[in-house]
């Protein structure tokens, strides 16, 4: 059977299994459709935690990266795993314990303040609607090239499959679904890469095959062979970086943070029962996640040399099948600049005849590595269920943000169980359409975009928790003008620097303190901090009852329930 046929038989069955299990679980209250009811096992929420992390940034896009930069892109790598690590640590387990649906249902009450409420459901969307903006060209990227249907038309196409079981589950249905997910993308990774790995080194570990020798019997390290492959072409070597320190420092350090302000990631803890189930459930999907982060580098290297050893100045008219396939979707050009018929690839723009976009290596690596038609459409299958499972997730935090936050908290106080429910639904359809047309007219190439989001987090929301959390001293006036400011701060870098809103976009060497637009989250976290503590100490205190609740949130006895009484 063909690619296609595969691809319509595998996604279909799992599209038909999402879809069973939001008819299943749909959501009956608005505590099922905000946090499943608060009953989800560890296990099933470590798993449901690792799909709604893992979205088509973490499956195509950050090997993609990081085969096109190499040592570079371990910013990723570092600053997305290291990031569970503090949320697992600093925030998981006392915000269960606070009790509340949502990140602005925390900071509102935290704050004991309507003004911090509605900041923090601004900043929770705009960090949600460019996250998801990813997620939605992850999803076309899939449709175009194995569905032979438009980018646009595969957009559609997502964000119908991810409003069915999102507008009819909510949390409820979303955590089952993401269980499902978490089993295809990483069963989809990790077979190609296995594959892949046996056919290049002998070594059916994809971790210890990047380190291994090639089997072409030169004896040489596949990384040293990839290195000189790499500087041939005249790029870099491979293993060698060019970032500046500080940047991969701030890069690093906006997605730690960031991870740990993200509203869809933190939003998985309030569904346990206990708090101890947090810390334990955050302790599961860090190791879930784990399988997927440390086969990306060797994936991304697998890909590298794959491609590299296909296409560089070979004859264009014997270019195998996958090369022509994806030239279809324009991800991937050539152009003849010297009119001889062979592909030049190299890294002189002037001589470079061609592009190829990094959201592509992980789809194509099984292609141009000549697996199976099957293990092809596997892998179809698995960036979407990445990429929905994400977009699930946040359509969640969307809708909970406005139905919950605004609707029922400050707008119609007196709004019925029903009503809510209702509201909820139609938030998330809004911003399906919302997150379609992101999808559509995306700003970068998925990890980019995503990378920007996590900056966003970063400035506005981490600094509120964390000083929510560990700093009783923390007031109202603070908080609010602290978001503010990081928000307003990461924004303006990023439509200078990285969208092109403020005139032409300047070059890298005109970047404030050498640190790009993905990295500028830390600085602009720095300056939330500096302005909430300095405001914070020029204006009242919190009430005393707040600050109980700050010193009760962080006691370890008797913490079997958590109370949402606050």
């Amino acid at each position: 059977m063909s690619v296609q046929v595969w691809t319509y038989i595998i996604v279909g069955i799992t599209f038909a299994l999402y879809i069973g299990i939001a008819i299943w679980s749909r959501a009956g209250s608005t505590k099922d459709f905000y946090v499943a009811g608060g009953g989800v096992s560890p296990l099933a929420n470590g798993m449901a935690t690792a799909a709604d992390w893992m979205s088509a940034a973490s499956f195509i896009s950050m090997a993609g990266i990081i085969s096109f930069t190499g040592y570079d892109g371990s910013v990723y790598l570092m600053g997305w795993t290291g990031g569970y690590v503090l949320l697992a640590l600093l925030l998981a387990p006392y915000l269960r314990k606070f009790g509340k649906f949502t990140v602005p249902d925390f900071i509102g009450d935290r704050y004991y303040s309507d003004t911090a409420r509605i900041v923090a459901v601004v900043c929770a969307l705009l960090v949600s609607f460019t996250y998801v903006a990813g997620q939605m060209r992850g999803v076309g990227v899939v449709f175009s090239r194995f569905l032979e249907v438009d980018i646009n038309t595969g957009v559609i196409i997502g964000m119908i499959i991810v409003l069915f079981y999102a507008v009819l589950g909510g949390m409820k249905g979303i955590t089952y679904t993401q269980v499902a997910q978490y089993c295809v993308l990483i069963f989809a990774f990790m077979v190609p890469a296995i594959f892949i790995s046996i056919q290049m080194t002998g070594n059916p570990i994809p971790q210890l095959g990047m380190g291994g020798t090639v089997l072409d019997g030169s004896g040489m390290y596949l990384l040293e062979k990839l290195n000189g492959l790499s500087t041939e072409l005249g790029f870099n070597e491979y293993t060698e970086g060019s970032k500046d320190r500080i940047d991969i420092f701030a890069i690093t350090l906006a997605l730690m943070v960031g991870t740990a302000g993200l509203p869809h990631v933190i939003v998985r803890f309030f569904t346990v029962k206990k708090v101890k189930d947090a810390r334990k459930s955050a302790g599961l999907a860090l190791l879930l996640i784990a399988v997927l982060y440390t086969t990306a580098p060797a994936v991304a290297v697998f890909a590298r040399v794959n491609l590299i050893e296909t296409v560089s100045d070979k004859s264009y008219d014997g270019m195998p099948e996958w090369f022509k396939n994806w030239e279809k979707t324009g991800l991937l050009r050539f152009e003849d600049k010297n009119q001889d018929g062979k592909v030049q690839y190299v890294a002189d723009p002037q001589i470079n005849e061609l592009n190829v976009d990094r959201d592509i290596m992980v789809l194509a690596n099984p292609e141009i590595a000549n697996l199976p038609a099957w293990v092809i459409a596997l892998v179809a299958a698995g960036c979407l269920a990445a990429a929905l499972s994400t977009a699930a997730g946040l359509l969640l935090v969307i809708s909970a943000s406005v139905s919950h936050d605004l609707i029922k908290k400050i707008f119609v106080p007196i709004i019925s169980e029903k009503g809510e429910l209702i509201a909820a639904r139609l938030s998330a359809f809004v911003a399906v359409c919302i997150a379609g047309y992101f999808g559509i007219n995306p700003p970068g190439f998925v990890a980019a975009v995503v990378a920007l989001a996590f900056g966003m987090a970063a400035a506005s929301l981490f600094p509120a928790i964390i000083l929510g959390i560990f700093y009783k001293r923390m007031n109202k006036e603070g908080a609010v003008s602290g978001m503010i400011a990081g928000i307003l701060f990461m924004l303006f870098y990023m439509a200078k620097f990285k969208l092109g809103w403020l005139g032409d976009i300047p070059p890298a060497s005109k970047w404030w303190l050498g640190i790009s637009p993905e990295g500028f989250g830390s600085v602009a976290m720095a300056v939330n901090f500096i302005v909430s503590l300095t405001v914070c100490r020029f204006t009242a205190a919190p009430p005393q009852e707040v600050q109980e609740i700050v010193e009760n949130i962080r006691i370890p006895s008797g913490v079997g329930k958590a109370s949402a009484s606050h």
